[in-house]
């Protein structure tokens, strides 16, 4: 289990599919939690976010909500590009 990047998604959510294939692309390795399938997961979300949106995205200390418009920081947090 990676605890540096870790992806909250449910499974008919593309932008979490847009990410983890981003992830898998740049191989960066990455803990999933499907928020579907574990209340648990749907709760961290809440309590990191305060909303239940996906994908929410942990990298180290830093929680991004959705992917496509946090492209860039992540990017950046990840020294992609």
């Amino acid at each position: 289990m990676n605890d540096q990047l870790r992806i909250y998604t449910i499974p008919t959510c593309s932008d979490c599919t847009f990410a983890k294939r981003y992830f898998n692309e740049n191989n960066i390795s990455f803990s999933e939690f499907n928020c579907e399938n574990n209340e648990v997961y749907a709760k961290e979300v809440w309590e990191l976010t305060g909303k239940r949106i996906v994908p929410t995205i942990v990298i180290k200390d830093k929680v991004f909500i959705g992917f496509t418009e946090n492209l860039k920081e992540i990017s950046e947090v990840l020294n992609i590009g």
